[in-house]
């Protein structure tokens, strides 16, 4: 079992900057592709960004270019940086774990979950 730990969130004004990082326990998180997540207020959990086991990276095209996702093996922790934040970007933000490194943007094919970090992002 895999369990996740976010934290990072908070309130920030536009155009700031904040990193989220998500930490993982278990040996075997070098091998799965590693995702945020994020859901607004009456609104469908949605894809932000993923990580796969390679390294490669994928983005919603709403955040990329602002948001860079990374990974550190070692510390068994994936992190988003996050810039020139936007009111829309306010969510709870979820990281993820994805054991097949597939159906990356998909968030039903993620086995772990976390609790979830709070990003306010004021005009």
């Amino acid at each position: 079992q895999v369990q996740l730990v976010e934290s990072g969130g908070g309130l920030v004004q536009a155009g700031g900057s904040l990193r989220l990082s998500c930490a993982a326990s278990g040996r075997t998180f070098s091998a799965y592709a590693m995702g945020w997540f994020r859901q607004a207020p009456g609104k469908e959990r949605e894809f932000v960004a993923a990580i796969n086991w390679r390294h490669s990276t994928y983005y919603a095209d709403s955040v990329k270019d602002r948001f860079t996702i990374s990974r550190d093996n070692a510390k068994n922790t994936v992190y988003l940086q996050m810039n020139s934040l936007k009111p829309e970007d306010t969510a709870v933000y979820y990281c993820a774990g994805n054991k097949a490194n597939s159906g990356i943007y998909d968030p039903a094919t993620y086995d772990y979950w976390g609790q979830g970090t709070q990003v306010t992002v004021s005009s």
